[in-house]
């Protein structure tokens, strides 16, 4: 299911229905598209006597913009960004978890158990991670594809038939890497540079789309997409003639996570379904489905044993570095987000 922004008037209709049925028996998942097996959700809901209701979003910030929008108190749980969590618990929008409230909460990978966005992992636990970069089709381009030029300079084969994410962060942060500037710049000349590149490059796009990101590819209706790496790996799967790029530029790694949510209607149903994703055969189950790697210890004996060899989890020696997406303060935040709003345009 497709869903975008949700109107004020929408949130708060769902906000109604989610506290009027807030009794034990449910819990309300606001979930990323296409990113977790039925089978998974079906196993909780047995194991636990629990209904499961999930709605979907297709990148960070229309999460964050509907929950802002009145959806608070609508929702038991999120899946966020790294750099979301850090927005969203700086909006006051997160509850927090008590120690002792998760049992599981020592399966988290020691690399995961104390990030800068969460410190102490104080309203979150790890979900999935993985990259953000581009899948080309090779049967229209056999060039070097490890440069961002193929996104922002593309030679004549791809010009207009390139998909870019319609994810802000993204965007911008693999376009800050192709220039080779700070994410969050303060630089007017940088930033003028940048608004111009995004300007001239959107001409060789022929579309924003997150959610049929993997489906282009597939269907050829885009012969490069900017992708997550579990994306690629699916389209490839599916029988796309793609390669997925590690540009000696650097690339996007993230961190998706597991968050609750403030006023949530259905807390203790929250906390097990957290719990329950703690449970290695758990996760692994996700990781299986979606093709990313899980931050909790234990998983190894329940993964597919392609996902270690995947092309697309194994950047060559020679990749650039991989960055996590920045956290502006407000003031230049918003100079991003009007260089966002005229691409669009």
């Amino acid at each position: 299911m497709k869903t975008l922004l949700k109107t004020t008037a929408t949130a708060m209709a769902l906000a109604l229905a989610a506290n009027a049925a807030s009794a034990e028996g449910k819990l309300v998942i606001y979930h990323w598209f296409e990113y977790i097996p039925q089978e998974l959700l079906d196993k909780f809901s047995e194991e636990h006597g629990v209904e499961v209701v999930m709605d979907t979003y297709d990148s960070n910030e229309a999460l964050l913009a509907s929950l802002k929008a009145g959806a608070i108190g609508t929702y038991d749980v999120a899946v966020p960004g790294d750099y979301m969590v850090s927005i969203m618990a700086q909006q006051g929008l997160l509850d927090t978890v008590a120690d002792g409230e998760l049992a599981n909460k020592g399966n988290i990978a020691p690399e995961w158990a104390d990030p800068s966005f969460d410190p102490g992992r104080q309203h979150s636990i790890p979900y999935q991670w993985g990259s953000t970069s581009f899948s080309v089709n090779r049967d229209v381009y056999d060039g070097d594809i490890n440069t961002t030029d193929i996104l922002f300079n593309p030679p004549s084969e791809l010009s207009g038939k390139i998909n870019m994410l319609d994810s802000q962060g993204e965007v911008l942060a693999m376009a800050s890497l192709h220039m080779g500037i700070p994410q969050c710049s303060t630089d007017r000349e940088q930033l003028k540079a940048l608004n111009a590149m995004l300007q001239d490059a959107k001409g060789h796009w022929v579309s924003f789309n997150s959610d049929t990101a993997k489906e282009v590819l597939v269907s050829g209706d885009a012969a490069v997409g900017q992708i997550y790496d579990g994306f690629g790996a699916k389209a490839r799967e599916e029988g796309a003639n793609v390669e997925y790029a590690f540009p000696t530029q650097g690339y996007i790694v993230w961190m998706d996570n597991v968050v609750l949510l403030k006023n949530a209607p259905n807390r203790d149903n929250a906390l097990k379904f957290m719990d329950f994703l703690l449970e290695p055969e758990n996760i692994a189950a996700v990781s299986n489905y979606a093709r990313y790697g899980a931050g909790v210890n234990g998983v190894a004996d329940h993964l597919d044993p392609a996902l270690a060899s995947l092309p697309e989890a194994n950047p060559p020696a020679d990749a650039g570095a991989g960055v996590f997406i920045e956290v502006c303060d407000q003031e230049t935040q918003s100079v991003y987000d009007t260089i966002w709003t005229n691409l669009k345009k």
